[in-house]
């Protein structure tokens, strides 16, 4: 079953859309609440009426507006810092010339800040800079001339909205930054599950071919020749951003996959979904044993636990197609005379396979050059493989005395899915 991956993007400026909203709806309350408790001091209490009732209508009705970043328009900012400026010009008009002077708020009050942050949630902090100018200057013109609680109060604004705008601007990089990650690391595990697949089958029959070419001779021989081109660059093109540049070979007549290394990881596949292994085996899973069995043979000897092994049906066919790639490694690299031992063991929280044979073992730094050359069989086959199921795959080689592969798959992982 091909799983898709799903790249899940998060939007780290909507809960300040909403924390701007509820500002804007109680600072209107606010500044309505002040001007009641000090109605008797103005002396044209009428402006102050008809502007804060303009500005409670305008509030509500654009509660929409400030919703998230696609409906809060320019045209929208524009207007609702033009009510801002147009309410702290109407103070001095409105309100006691001796109140003012002691430092009283203007009509909007606070809610003006909230204009000017939607600048900063919206276009970061150049924009924030450019809407707290605006309010500056409205309030140095309001006041007459620029006093100490004044210039306080501007640049606590133009401070705090700028700082706002910054950082809006820096989770925007950050979330798409991170989706980008998201969406590369998907395409690479996609890429590795073709990868696998492709050595599975075209590769290895490719190889055969220009073996089995350069055997007979004659014609077959430039068709092993050509089978042998197109294997490299398909190598080639599947190695592509998986392994490290390639190194020009210096025993290329060893010819296949001998890249195991040692590894161990957390699952991170798509099988994290909790959906990974639901293909139709009833829940109760598929004995190992039957997919490990058809590998006996004259020069492999199987040993098994008199009771079932059972796994998820992916994970079983997965662990078996490792150890499918392991016994291709000694057949390719052991030798005709090689034999190989398969030992299948049920630990009840997990499952282990090892895979050993008798061959000469893989001679040092051999796993580094098949890298470098795009031969990831061993890589992809069965590393891909057992990480992808939240698995190890641990390889000893000593020359002259054979390899052993042991490939764990934890059982707690998979039964929860």
């Amino acid at each position: 079953m091909v799983k898709r991956e799903r790249v899940v993007r998060m939007s780290v400026e909507q809960p300040l859309w909403r924390a701007l909203t509820v500002y804007r709806l109680l600072t209107v309350v606010y500044a309505v609440l002040l001007f009641l408790s000090a109605q008797r001091d103005f002396v044209r209490p009428w402006v102050a009426v008809g502007y804060l009732g303009v500005l409670a209508v305008w509030t509500l009705a654009t509660t929409p507006k400030v919703a998230n970043a696609a409906s809060c328009t320019k045209r929208f900012l524009g207007a609702d810092l033009a009510l801002a400026l147009t309410g702290i010009l109407l103070t001095p008009l409105a309100d006691d010339p001796a109140r003012i002077a002691d430092g009283g708020p203007t009509l909007p009050g606070i809610w003006t800040a909230g204009s000017v942050l939607a600048f900063a949630i919206k276009g970061g902090w150049r924009w924030a800079g450019f809407a707290s100018s605006f309010v500056a200057v409205a309030n140095i013109v309001q006041r007459g001339e620029p006093t100490r609680d004044t210039l306080h109060n501007v640049l606590l604004v133009w401070v705090a909205s700028i700082a706002i705008g910054y950082v809006v601007e820096v989770a925007r990089a950050s979330e798409a930054t991170l989706a980008r990650a998201l969406e590369i690391e998907a395409a690479t595990r996609e890429r590795e599950r073709l990868a696998r697949d492709i050595h599975d089958g075209v590769l290895q029959v490719l190889a055969m071919v220009q073996r089995r070419g350069n055997e007979i001779g004659g014609e077959a021989a430039e068709l092993g020749r050509m089978a042998g081109e197109q294997e490299v660059a398909l190598r080639t093109l599947v190695a592509g951003g998986l392994v490290p540049p390639s190194r020009v070979s210096r025993d290329a007549a060893h010819g296949a996959l001998v890249d195991t290394v040692d590894v161990s990881g957390p699952r991170t596949d798509g099988y994290a979904d909790g959906d990974g292994y639901a293909d139709g085996d009833g829940g109760a899973g598929i004995d190992v044993r039957t997919l490990l069995a058809p590998h006996a043979g004259s020069k492999v000897s199987f040993a098994e636990p008199g009771t079932p092994v059972p796994l998820p049906g992916p994970a079983a066919r997965e662990l078996a197609a490792a150890v499918g790639a392991a016994l291709d490694n000694v057949r390719k690299h052991a030798g005709d005379g090689a034999r190989a031992w398969i030992l299948l063991e049920d630990w009840g929280d997990e499952v282990i396979v090892t895979v050993r044979d008798d061959g000469p073992g893989i001679p040092p730094g051999r796993l580094d050059q098949a890298a470098g050359e795009g031969r990831m069989g061993v890589a992809l086959s069965i590393r891909g493989r057992l990480r992808d199921l939240g698995g190890t795959a641990e390889l000893v080689s000593v020359p002259g005395q054979g390899t052993e592969v042991e490939l764990k798959v934890p059982r707690g992982r998979t039964d929860k899915r």
